[in-house]
């Protein structure tokens, strides 16, 4: 199971951010761990500096930006 984790400190970008995750995640009927992170001592300790961020088993793959549909589905495959 994945531990996937939206970085942010709860702005509108976060929110649609783990919304379009989860969303995903519930179509293809995926078991995730699904958690936001909104400390931002935590966040910084990812090296992220523009939110939302999103790490997938402790990996930081995206920063910055709502990330796409296609992009979502492909860490999830």
């Amino acid at each position: 199971m994945k531990n996937i984790k939206v970085l942010g400190s709860g702005c509108a970008n976060c929110k649609r951010t783990f919304a379009l995750i989860e969303e995903i995640v519930n179509s293809k009927g995926v078991e995730v761990e699904l958690e936001k992170v909104k400390d931002i001592a935590a966040i910084m300790g990812y090296g992220v500096m523009s939110t939302p961020g999103v790490v997938i088993d402790d990996q930081v793959v995206h920063a910055g930006g709502v990330p796409d549909r296609k992009k979502v589905e492909s860490w999830l495959d």
